[in-house]
């Protein structure tokens, strides 16, 4: 785009920005929303997002409002045309200047466009494969991955630089309120965490079967990290997860405390933020960790490229395997060999090693 796009939407304080993904996507996209931010003085961002997606809009410090949509041309449940409608009424009301319509490269903007069309949005912004005439006013032609494939992060804010909007300051943040640290600290204590002594988070979930770390895998990791470093383990997961947390510990064959509660996230992050470290699947608390500034042991499953820790101290364990970059929430041959092939030890050795480089690290300053 030129700079006549710049100046199209350099009048635009009120923007609606439309992310119907999980947690983490809408985390990564937090520099991107900066950036609008930043680039008009007093601009108002309203955030489109799933449910899912909503919990963590609500912590984006660039975010004044969220709005949680269950999009028919989106994965899981809806509720029917009246409620599709509804919200038609509701952002005519709203009368937006402008929407900015993110997106992963395997997904259509067009329908979110034709949604944001319908709603008199008069500025229309999206990456997009095909010619999308009248239901966007600007478009960035979608590359990936044809021509390489980019971090999310750096996805999104390249989208909006095509309208002349950047930050200086990439990295993702969520704002935490005293009430959220306080009731962090309660849970830690009501758990037996001693915040003096060195423990370490483990968060050993995710929604897709496909990016889990085995539970027996996980517990022996966590057995060596106990009893032989001497190390304090908390499990963190939802209420659904619990079975999943005390699978762990019985596998590791010593008491793991648990919190297994369906968070509010902001008490979640506030956990995560306060942990020396954070050991995790490549799952939504794996980007709270980098919001936090917290370093994270990330078990990388091969499915996707896109979403590696971002600008946060780091280990990054998988097995390069034939099939990898499937995108597919069920691993498609069957055997995860890109994670169940990661030992126990190799974790073992990546949580003492980033405990260490972390720890010095502070000690100088």
């Amino acid at each position: 785009m030129n700079e006549s796009a710049a100046r199209d939407w350099g009048g635009a304080g009120n923007v609606l920005c439309v992310r119907l993904d999980g947690m983490g996507d809408v985390l990564m996209t937090g520099p991107a929303l900066r950036a609008l931010k930043e680039s008009c003085p007093g601009r108002r961002i309203t955030l489109l997002t799933s449910r899912g997606g909503a919990r963590a809009a609500r912590l984006l410090p660039e975010v004044d409002a969220v709005v949680a949509y269950a999009a028919p041309w989106m994965k899981g449940a809806t509720e029917g045309a009246a409620c599709d409608l509804a919200l038609l009424d509701a952002l005519r009301k709203m009368r937006p200047d402008g929407a900015v319509i993110f997106t992963v490269y395997s997904q259509s903007p067009l329908p979110a466009a034709l949604f944001c069309y319908l709603a008199d949005i008069p500025l229309r912004l999206a990456r997009c494969r095909e010619n999308p005439y009248h239901l966007l006013t600007h478009h960035v032609p979608e590359t990936e991955p044809e021509a390489g494939v980019r971090h999310e992060v750096e996805r999104q804010l390249d989208l909006v630089a095509a309208i002349g909007c950047r930050t200086a300051d990439d990295r993702l943040r969520v704002a935490l309120s005293e009430a959220q640290r306080a009731g962090a600290r309660r849970r830690l204590r009501e758990a037996g965490i001693d915040l003096e002594r060195p423990w370490l988070a483990v968060h050993p979930g995710a929604t897709a079967p496909s990016r889990r770390y085995s539970p027996g895998s996980y517990a022996a990791a966590l057995a060596r990290l106990v009893r032989e470093e001497g190390l304090q383990v908390l499990l963190t997961g939802s209420a659904g997860e619990a079975p999943l947390l005390a699978e762990v510990e019985r596998l590791a064959g010593t008491p793991l405390p648990r919190l297994a509660e369906d968070f509010d996230l902001g008490v979640l992050a506030a956990i995560v933020e306060l942990a020396p470290a954070l050991l995790t699947n490549n799952t939504g608390p794996a980007h709270l960790a980098a919001a936090t500034g917290t370093p994270v042991v990330d078990l990388y499953a091969l499915t996707n490229p896109q979403h590696a820790p971002w600008r946060v101290p780091s280990r990054v364990l998988s097995r390069d395997v034939p099939c990898r970059w499937c995108y597919r929430s069920v691993c498609p041959e069957g055997h995860h060999n890109c994670l169940a092939l990661v030992s126990p030890d190799e974790v073992v050795e990546a949580v003492l090693g980033l405990l260490e480089e972390t720890s010095a690290r502070l000690d100088t300053g």
